[in-house]
């Protein structure tokens, strides 16, 4: 079963699935970057990637780091912090900033990429895609004479548990 995401159309919600094997291929991806770049298979960084590399959406460095020792790995906070930093430099992991905390997402190859909505009141995340968004942000861009390079977007507001 692939990742489901959601898009937001005006009032509308529309789920939609991303292709099996999608972060396989990604952790695939990852783990030949560190091994061209002289890094070190395994310890606290292979358990990052993969932990990463299991999850649907974004998650935080002590996300990481319960889910790890959830699995009985023995890895500290501090290794976990290291990792991701390592994995955002050479541009396999994207930083998104979610207010209090920041989370960490797969950067996949082809560019592919969602967004997020973030629920003030009970810290909720949940992700979208939506493509006329992307074609205004290329609008935009154009208009601004701009080389946009990359972007994130996060909404912010109360989900629909938070609102009732």
């Amino acid at each position: 079963m692939g990742t489901i995401l959601i898009t937001i159309r005006s009032t509308m919600i529309v789920a939609m699935a991303h292709r099996p094997g999608e972060r396989a291929e990604w952790a695939d991806h990852a783990r030949e970057e560190l091994r061209q770049a002289g890094h070190r298979s395994g310890g606290a960084r292979a358990a990052v990637l993969d932990v990463i590399a299991r999850q649907d959406c974004c998650l935080t460095a002590q996300e990481i780091f319960d889910e790890l020792r959830a699995s009985g790995r023995d890895a500290g906070i501090a290794s976990v912090y290291r990792a991701l930093e390592l994995l955002t430099r050479m541009g396999l992991v994207r930083r998104v900033d979610l207010g209090e905390a920041a989370a960490y997402e797969p950067e996949l190859p082809g560019g592919e990429h969602h967004h997020h909505v973030v629920c003030d009141r009970c810290g909720k995340v949940s992700s979208f895609e939506d493509s006329a968004l992307e074609r205004a942000i290329d609008r935009l861009a154009a208009r601004m004479d701009f080389d946009v390079g990359g972007h994130d977007v996060v909404l912010r507001g109360a989900c629909e548990d938070c609102r009732e």
